[in-house]
């Protein structure tokens, strides 16, 4: 388990370079993410997932039953899991609708891009 305070690339790769923290926009003016009509939902749900980690830290110092750990870590799975679906479909239902009404490249563009961001979702 990786303790950096990089960020994950659109690619899926870790770094730590700062170029790399700035967000892409969706390439149409005056977009707004689909998120940002949720960002409070999200940002209180991540944390609580914190908060989960945190106990797990707890649970690992005071040394708990190997399966009670286990059993908080897949509740931890489940919920990142859920975020990440629900910024994919707001992603969907946003970014990618906006760039295929304006087709071209760009059209192509976000579909790969969500096409990949799925197969990621999909290996973890």
């Amino acid at each position: 388990m990786s303790t950096t305070d990089g960020v994950v690339t659109a690619n899926g790769d870790q770094t730590d370079n700062p170029e790399a923290r700035q967000t892409e926009d969706c390439g149409t003016p005056d977009h707004r993410h689909g998120y940002i009509r949720d960002k409070g939902q999200y940002q209180r749900r991540l944390a609580r997932i914190e908060g989960q980690v945190r106990g797990i830290e707890r649970m690992v110092d005071e040394e708990k039953y190997c399966i009670d750990i286990l059993t908080q870590v897949s509740a931890i799975q489940s919920a990142l899991r859920n975020v990440a679906r629900g910024l994919l479909d707001d992603h969907m239902r946003s970014c990618v609708v906006d760039a295929v009404k304006d087709g071209g490249a760009e059209a192509d563009d976000k579909l790969d891009e969500v096409s990949e961001a799925i197969s990621r979702l999909m290996r973890s």
